[in-house]
């Protein structure tokens, strides 16, 4: 069944401009205008297809038949909602983004009505197969109709699309209440004691002459990791902590309140146990035995960690009864490890310049799974420092798939760093994909964490583009929630080697020659900090658990509660709920799958053994995990990969400091 042609003419006609339409990898950019009418024709045309779905007749229909026009369904609609929802996030102009949220609003209600439908639930449930793809699309399928209440008796079922639609509007006010954050700080030059000039250079400044600041990445690294003056770093620091405010402590409140009520229609007793059955872990008594697991690994390490940025800051003061504060931590740990290391995060900039280091990232990835990536500069794009490629397999010559590079902050923007999967792979259609990397980083080159976000959110950009499912369901990223990080914290290790690191000079042979040594002390430091990272995830992921239980809580007060049980305690007038839009984005009661999947992440990375460059093991991992996306079960795709059961001792091993 050749759906490519047909499809391909008539999205071009929905969604792209006639300019676009003949681009390759081309994003569509509807003015705030034009979004009404194309969302009011995407959903049109996709009820069209949900109705001759329906009319299938039961008996005699292949389930490739009803699973192609599934794929079709589904590529109908992320051909305007993986734009769509792009725009929201990275639009220079507000019209644009407030159209685009409100048609993002009606694509995320359509689900509600057809997954609803109990005639498209039987016409799905009737197919048989024995292709394994096709079983376990098959399956996602009908586990998306139960999870929209379909078996509900219907008024139930009409109270459960009322939460969904709801939910849905909760966590987009409350990612835009974080995104579109003013607050500007001013602080003198005095304030600013230890900061580097080149974060001065060219600031905006007030009335009276005093530095502003936003509460943007770098501005925020520039303050917490340099300034001297206690008090700048602390009216820093509690800014920052109080982002979204009030008004997203509330919208976070409704969300749990109502995520309880959706998993009792559904005859669970918490949301948690309901969401978390169709994810690797099974269930919240899993998921609690495993960070009470890393708990125990971490705890005295956390305290031990501290202690040494206690004995930092009384070297800083020269209080010898000077109390460690939350606000200290960032600078103690810079001056900590420049002392103990010889690590300086400013130096480690100078080492890796922004351009070089972005062209160095794709030598290593190119010559690692065997792809080329060319710059293309035809493609439009929604603001002038976005950047396009195309991917291209070398063996071949064959296109692949496109991206796009976002890497630096603007009002508006995306406030954090991620991997947007706009357009997902279905070979079967031949449809191509395409992804963009939105970050919010400094200009002026990359620090130690920053490199290894960059190779980490790269690592997400490369499991969409170099899928190759057969239906868009299962196309790169989409995997078990547990598991969706395991590809990206596997990459990290890749910005750090001394096998990747030996490419530098290939891209940027007049740039400073990458210093071994540098490298071995930022690799030692690496090693101070784990008990201080882990307790922190651990506490994240142990107050999100704590919000989906059979109880309903108060996320702030549960969120003091916990934190003033840490050894730094709770800070009176900080909002850390209402900033952290992971659990309001897709991450609720699923918190602790950044840890869950780094188990495997670091178990795979072991199949490299000494050499993280081999290109036989890297294709074998281009072929079973980033190929197949979520088309087999993860868990059978690591095995495959490792060639055995996979193991937790890398992950304990990192955890406690002894990797």
């Amino acid at each position: 069944m050749k759906l490519q042609t047909p499809l391909l003419a008539a999205l071009a006609a929905l969604v792209f401009s006639p300019t676009m339409a003949a681009q390759r990898g081309a994003i569509a950019q509807p003015s705030a205008q034009q979004i009404p009418k194309l969302c009011a024709q995407s959903i049109a045309q996709a009820r069209t297809r949900i109705a001759k779905i329906k009319k299938l007749p039961l008996q005699q229909v292949s389930a490739k038949t009803v699973l192609h026009a599934w794929n079709a369904l589904d590529m109908g609609l992320q051909d305007i909602g993986g734009p769509i929802g792009l725009l929201s996030e990275t639009s220079t102009d507000p019209a644009v983004r407030k159209a685009a949220e409100a048609c993002d609003l009606l694509l995320s209600a359509l689900p509600n009505e057809y997954l609803q439908s109990e005639a498209l639930f039987q016409r799905v449930k009737a197919l048989q197969t024995t292709d394994p793809i096709d079983a376990m699309a098959r399956q996602s399928i009908l586990d998306d109709f139960e999870e929209r209440g379909v078996s509900l008796p219907a008024v139930k079922r009409e109270r459960a699309k009322v939460i969904f639609e709801r939910l849905d509007k909760l966590s987009q006010d409350f990612a835009r209440n974080v995104r579109d954050t003013k607050t500007t700080l001013a602080f003198s030059e005095a304030e600013l004691q230890g900061v580097l000039p080149s974060a001065l250079t060219g600031r905006a400044k007030d009335a009276q002459g005093n530095y502003l600041f936003g509460l943007d990445y770098p501005e925020y690294d520039a303050i917490m990791n340099n300034v001297v003056v206690d008090g700048t770093r602390k009216s820093f620091w509690m800014a920052f902590q109080q982002r979204g405010g009030q008004p997203n402590l509330d919208l976070l409140k409704e969300a749990v309140q109502l995520r309880l009520e959706l998993a009792q229609l559904m005859g669970e007793t918490n949301f948690a146990d309901w969401t978390i059955k169709r994810k690797m872990a099974g269930s919240a008594q899993a998921v609690s035995r495993f960070l009470d697991d890393v708990n125990g690994r971490v705890e005295a390490l956390e305290r031990k960690e501290l202690d040494a940025l206690r004995v930092e800051k009384v070297s800083l003061t020269g209080d010898k009864d000077a109390v460690l504060k939350r606000w200290d931590v960032s600078l103690m740990q810079q001056r900590l490890k420049k002392a103990r290391y010889s690590v300086d995060q400013n130096e480690v900039r100078a080492q890796f310049p922004t351009d070089p280091t972005i062209a160095w990232m794709m030598q290593v990835t190119s010559q690692l799974y065997g792809v080329q990536f060319k710059p293309n500069k035809t493609l439009p794009v929604w603001q002038a420092d976005v950047r396009a490629y195309d991917v291209f397999d070398n063996k071949s010559g064959r296109y692949l798939s496109s991206f796009y590079l976002d890497l630096f902050p603007r009002d508006g923007k995306y406030k954090h760093a991620a991997a947007f999967p706009v357009r997902g792979v279905s070979v079967l259609a031949g449809r191509t994909p395409v992804s963009v990397l939105v970050t919010n980083f400094s200009r002026e080159g990359f620090d130690q964490r920053e490199l290894e976000t960059l190779f980490h959110e790269f690592g997400h950009i490369m499991h969409g583009v170099l899928s190759q499912t057969r239906y868009v369901l299962n196309a790169g990223t989409g995997v078990k929630r547990d598991f969706v990080e395991a590809p990206s914290q596997m990459y990290e290790e890749w910005s750090r080697r001394p096998e990747t690191l030996a490419l530098f000079a290939e891209v940027c042979p007049t740039c400073k020659p990458i210093d071994p040594k540098l490298i071995e002390r930022m690799n030692a430091s690496r090693a101070f900090g784990k008990g201080l990272q882990y307790a922190r995830q651990r506490l994240y992921a142990a107050w999100d658990m704590s919000l989906h239980t059979p109880t309903l809580v108060d996320p702030m007060q549960a969120w003091i509660d916990l934190e003033s049980k840490t050894p730094l305690g709770y800070v009176p007038g900080t909002m850390v709920p209402a900033g952290f839009g992971h659990v309001m984005g897709g991450y609720q009661a699923g918190y602790y799958g950044y840890m869950w999947s780094e188990v495997l992440a670091l178990d795979m990375r072991s199949a490299f053994g000494d050499n993280v460059m081999d290109p036989a093991v890297g294709a074998r991992y281009r072929h079973l995990i980033l190929e197949n996306g979520g088309q087999r079960a993860p868990s059978e795709l690591v095995e495959a990969f490792l060639q055995r059961k996979p193991s937790p001792d890398a992950f304990f091993k990192e955890i406690s400091g002894q990797q």
